[in-house]
């Protein structure tokens, strides 16, 4: 299957991770390749600190994910740094939304008042890429977030670029650890009962890859699907999404 979804733009060009750091490795370490080859053609890439995760400031993201880049040759700067949100939104050839507390993220984008010209910018094929907090507001909505809601974003609505709600970090439950919490697919299934969209649950170092109306997960591991109409399922790395 080819994976086609009527509600995607020709043109969306988007780099959807579950994380930004695999166990054992550097900060982006293992998405260098794709981010090299995802960037070829971009001189100026904004990245969008708002997420905060651990509290650290903005500029103290800036300056991890700026070290990052750097290392691959591109030069990123912070959102925050330019005159204003909005101009660095219009101006930008790509955008990186780094993971943390994903309500944090949804409520700077609402007061900064960017949201709407951003979705015309992806929607014109303008490279994003995201990880965790950052891949979540490229659902319908950020309610498969794993997050604590610590602040109230105006909406639960997020950018809507992909026609279906992401879960970063995405765990199985393991038989073998005496917590008796709910786990992930039990909130999913909870979800599903009062919502419509379907959920895509992605595990550490997997990604999914958004060129036009394809979605084609990548990574050594596979992707659990859920929908309303079935049971849970997974898809192989390689495939292409088709609900």
């Amino acid at each position: 299957m080819l994976g086609l979804f009527p509600k995607l733009n020709n043109m969306c060009n988007l780099l959807i991770a579950s994380t930004s750091t695999v166990y054992g490795q550097k900060y982006l370490e293992y998405l260098e390749e794709e981010i090299i080859s995802f960037y070829k053609n971009c001189r100026n890439v904004v990245f969008v600190p708002y997420a905060r995760p651990g509290g650290i400031s903005w500029d103290e993201y800036t300056n991890i994910a700026a070290k990052a880049f750097n290392r691959l040759g591109i030069e990123l700067k912070g959102i925050h740094r330019f005159e204003s949100a909005g101009e660095a939104v219009k101006n930008a050839d790509g955008f990186f939304a780094g993971g943390g507390n994903t309500f944090l993220l949804l409520k700077t984008i609402y007061e900064m008042g960017i949201m709407d010209t951003w979705k015309t910018r992806l929607n014109e094929g303008i490279p994003y890429m995201g990880t965790s907090a950052g891949s979540n507001i490229l659902g319908q909505t950020i309610q498969n977030t794993n997050d604590m809601p610590i602040v109230y974003p105006p909406s639960f609505n997020a950018l809507g670029m992909v026609p279906f709600n992401i879960n970063p970090h995405y765990m199985d439950p393991n038989p073998n650890l005496k917590h008796m919490g709910e786990s992930r697919e039990t909130r999913i299934k909870e979800y599903l009962v009062h919502n419509e969209v379907p959920v895509v649950g992605l595990r550490e170092g997997s990604y999914l890859l958004v060129e036009g109306k394809r979605v084609r997960l990548q990574g050594p591991l596979t992707a659990r699907i859920f929908t309303k109409e079935r049971a849970p399922y997974e898809i192989e790395a390689g495939e292409y999404l088709n609900f």
